[in-house]
C-alpha cells in the first residue's frame, strides 16, 4: 500500500501520545461526509489543508486514530480487523484552523475534530497505557561529536515560513517552501530517500519512529535545527527476493541504520522506555451520512 500524507510539516511525534485524549477541548467540524471506499485500490491519501479543510481518500480507520492522536502504528492496540482492511473517504470542514509552526508539538484543531469524528460517527472510545517496551535512543556516533558530511545547522525559519504560508492561503495563494529537490521546513521521505530542514533533532527522532518500528528518542544533545539528507536500501527491498526494485533502488544500498551513521554521523541505540500507547475500547461500523 502506498500512503500520502500531506501536511506543512510532517512530524507525526510519538511524543504526543503522552497527552490525555480527554484534555484537550472538544472541537467538531461544521460538516462531515464519512463513506465506504469499495475500489480495491492501494493507495492512500490524508489531506488536511489550509482553511479547516480536511479530506482522505481510501483511509483504513487506523489511519484516522493514528492522524488524529499523533501515533506510530505500533502504538495503536486493539480493536478489530476490519479498522485496517475496510476503507473510507472523509470530507470535512472547520470553520477555520490556524496552521501550527513545525516542530511546535502542539495537536491542530483538524486533529481533535478528527477525534470527535471518530467518537460520533465510529462510536470510538479509547484509553491510555504506559508500557515499557524496545526503543531507539538517537545518540551521536562519534566520541568526539564530529558529525556527518550530510548534516548541517537550518538555513530557513520554519516559524516565518508558517506564517508565511498561512497568509497565503487567506489571500487564495499557495505557498510552500518545499521543492521536489528540497525540504527547508519539514521532513519527506520517498523512494529511500530521507530529506529533513528547519526543525530540531527531536522531531527527526519522532518522524524516524515509523521507519524503524519503534519510538525513537533524542538523546543527541544537538540544539537548534537542522538540514540535511541521506539516502538507504528500505528494508523491504533488501528483504525482496526477486523482481527490479522501484524508483531505481540500489538493494545493495545501505539500511536506514547504516545511512544514518555513515551520512549523518548519529546511530540508534537499542535500549527500553516507558512508550505510551493507545488502546481501543470500543468502536463500530460508521453510522451513513
Amino acid at each position: 500500500m502506498r500512503s500520502l500524507i500531506c501536511v506543512f510539516v510532517m512530524a507525526l511525534a510519538a511524543g504526543l501520545a503522552a497527552q490525555d485524549p480527554e484534555a484537550q477541548a472538544p472541537v467538531s467540524f461544521e460538516a462531515a461526509s464519512v463513506k465506504p471506499n469499495k475500489s480495491g485500490e492501494s493507495d492512500t491519501s490524508l489531506r488536511p489543508q489550509p482553511g479547516g479543510r480536511f479530506s482522505a481518500t481510501n483511509a483504513p480507520v487506523a489511519l484516522f486514530i493514528t492522524y488524529a492522536y499523533q501515533l506510530q502504528p505500533f502504538q495503536l492496540q486493539g480493536g478489530p480487523s476490519w479498522i485496517r482492511s475496510d476503507r473510507f473517504d472523509v470530507t470535512a470542514r472547520l470553520e477555520s484552523d490556524s496552521p501550527v509552526p513545525g516542530g511546535s508539538g502542539q495537536i491542530t484543531p483538524s486533529m481533535l475534530a478528527l477525534r470527535s469524528l471518530l467518537a460520533d460517527r465510529f462510536r470510538l472510545s479509547v484509553h491510555w497505557e504506559t508500557q515499557e517496551l524496545p526503543i531507539y535512543a538517537l545518540v551521536l556516533a562519534r566520541s568526539d561529536g564530529k558529525l556527518g558530511p550530510n548534516i548541517r545547522p537550518a538555513a530557513g525559519d520554519c516559524v516565518a515560513m508558517s506564517a508565511a504560508s498561512a497568509a497565503a492561503a487567506k489571500e487564495g495563494r499557495t505557498f510552500t517552501p518545499n521543492t521536489p529537490d528540497r525540504v527547508a521546513c519539514g521532513m519527506r521521505n520517498s523512494a529511500g530517500r530521507f530529506q529533513f530542514g528547519g526543525n530540531p533533532m527531536s522531531t527527526f527522532a519522532s518522524g524516524l519512529s515509523n521507519q524503524v518500528a519503534r519510538v525513537v528518542v533524542d538523546r543527541t544533545g544537538l540544539t537548534g535545527n537542522w538540514d540535511f539528507e541521506f539516502t538507504f536500501t528500505p528494508e523491504r527491498i533488501r528483504q525482496q527476493s526477486s523482481g527490479a526494485p522501484p524508483n531505481d533502488i540500489d538493494p545493495n544500498g545501505p539500511s536506514i541504520f547504516t545511512a544514518i551513521q555513515e551520512q549523518l554521523g548519529l546511530k540508534l541505540e537499542s535500549t527500553k522506555g516507558p512508550v505510551n500507547v493507545l488502546v481501543i475500547d470500543h468502536i463500530e461500523q460508521p453510522l451513513p451520512d
